[in-house]
């Protein structure tokens, strides 16, 4: 495994940002190959990454000792029952698709394949991804390995001891953007009744976000002591978190993301 193959089936946004971020950790080119349907979207992939693309699965599926499903969801059962049975021994299979559980895919790829279900999220198209990785006993510790450096080259990864857990990954960080940019949107709308032009209303929130992630991740202390260190007593901010509390903003939260959990286990047995 010191140079894998690493074989993409599926060449959209998801496969073009992790494919991106490993040239740019140095794995050479020809050590990629990526699969699409579509000979233009391959033909883009490989002008932009010069890497090698075909239209054929089991030829892709053939050659590599790492085969990554970045396919939707519903078409991803036909994707995994028209692979050759007969592929090279030990080949790790990765799957990104929301909701299509590890026996599923042991069942329809057989049952001794090694296989990694990933969850991650749509910052990864900028390299600030998280993504939450479960391995099933069959995956070595050498795949292991290999797994966080496919996925550490977006971002970061984190591994989980079930698999159940997906299901909390998709709730806090698969969803998750969707949240900030909605508290920025909201943000936004509010600076602009205040007064301020829509677009530097825009500016200030953004980068606002922008510096609070950034001190957040870097700091020594936990959000909530950043948060107290902003709240002067009896300041403007202090009036605008008591504001929130009142309204129970924390108890939205965990409501929301008590939804997106429970919505994305009932995806998995839609799809199994």
């Amino acid at each position: 495994m010191t140079a894998p193959i690493i074989g993409f089936i599926g060449a959209g946004n998801m496969a073009t940002s992790l494919i991106g971020g490993l040239l740019q950790k140095n794995m050479k080119p020809e050590r990629i190959i990526a699969s699409d349907p579509k000979a233009e979207q391959g033909a883009a992939l490989s002008k932009q990454f010069q890497i090698r693309t075909v239209t054929d699965n089991a030829v892709l599926a053939a050659e590599c000792d790492v085969l990554l499903l970045a396919v939707k969801p519903q078409v991803m059962q036909a994707v995994c029952r028209a692979l050759p049975a007969e592929r090279k021994p030990g080949q790790l299979v990765i799957s990104i698709a929301a909701g299509i559980s590890c026996d599923s895919l042991a069942e329809w790829l057989g049952d001794t394949t090694p296989i990694v279900r990933c969850m991650p999220n749509t910052p990864s198209l900028r390299g600030q991804g998280v993504s939450g990785l479960f391995a099933t006993a069959a995956v070595s510790e050498a795949q292991k390995e290999l797994t966080e450096t496919i996925f550490n080259a977006v971002g970061i990864s984190v591994w989980l001891e079930e698999e159940n857990l997906i299901d909390a990954v998709i709730a806090v960080s698969g969803s998750g953007p969707a949240y900030f940019f909605y508290m920025i949107e909201a943000m936004i709308d509010a600076g602009e009744k205040l007064g301020l032009p829509r677009d530097t209303a825009e500016r200030m929130a953004l980068f606002t976000a922008l510096g609070a992630a950034d001190m957040a991740v870097n700091s020594d202390v936990d959000v909530a002591e950043l948060r107290r260190r902003v709240c002067s007593p009896g300041g403007t901010t202090e009036q605008a978190i008591k504001t929130f509390q009142a309204e129970g903003l924390p108890q939205m939260v965990d409501h929301a993301m008590q939804a997106a959990a429970k919505r994305a286990a009932e995806m998995s047995k839609e799809l199994a």
